[in-house]
């Protein structure tokens, strides 16, 4: 039971207490980028998804043969591998979601929370938890991004996953489908995570950086 409890914290981690956007601050240029419509979003945290939990399953099954000082090129290339892959896939089955994530879907090679995760847990982890870690975290940036995007996307457009739900008589909102709405909506939102620490007592410190990760303060 407990060995269960400790498996479902790695999960939830990532989503919640070590949440990488929100709580970390990292991987913000791809969430201010995609996140004008929710597709975009879906799109892009399912790729990411897929890319994270591929390659911590691979960086912790050879952490014990990758040498210490060339380790960081070589989690690049594992990163770049998956990445591609899931390029290819994009492009054969969804051309429009390729063309709108653009250049920030061959970018996770070099995203943050990605390179972070292998640093600080694929590379010191059994290769279940590091999946389950991929999991957390993807489910955790997803969920940011759709939250980012779901706001945006109401106020800019009037629907929802393309859906028009609020009535075309009333007045759009349009620059939140542009930069300073993103920042906007992720100024809110890290707001409004700061103020449950707060209440909770339950502060981080904020490490931004692809080292970056969450230090509970007493």
């Amino acid at each position: 039971m407990a060995e269960n409890k400790s498996k479902l914290s790695i999960v939830t981690n990532g989503i919640i207490k070590e949440n990488p956007v929100l709580r970390l601050v990292l991987g913000t240029c791809p969430t201010l980028a995609v996140t004008t419509a929710v597709s975009n979003a879906l799109g892009m945290g399912a790729a990411f998804t897929v890319v994270l939990i591929c390659s911590n399953i691979v960086i912790s099954a050879l952490r014990k043969v990758i040498p210490d000082k060339v380790h960081l090129p070589c989690y690049i290339a594992i990163i770049a591998t998956f990445v591609t892959l899931v390029q290819m896939v994009v492009q054969a089955y969804s051309p429009s979601l390729y063309t709108a994530l653009g250049v920030y879907l061959p970018l996770i090679v070099v995203n943050c929370i990605v390179l972070g995760r292998a640093e600080m847990f694929a590379c010191k982890n059994t290769v279940l938890d590091s999946a389950l870690d991929g999991v957390g975290m993807g489910i955790g940036f997803t969920l940011t991004l759709t939250a980012m995007a779901s706001i945006r996307e109401i106020l800019s457009a009037g629907s929802w996953l393309g859906i028009t739900i609020v009535p075309e008589s009333i007045d759009r909102f349009t620059i939140m489908g542009s930069a300073p709405g993103g920042f906007f909506t992720f100024g809110f939102l890290m707001a409004m995570v700061i103020l449950y620490e707060n209440r909770t007592n339950n502060k981080i410190k904020r490490s931004i950086g692809c080292a970056g990760n969450a230090e509970e303060e007493a």
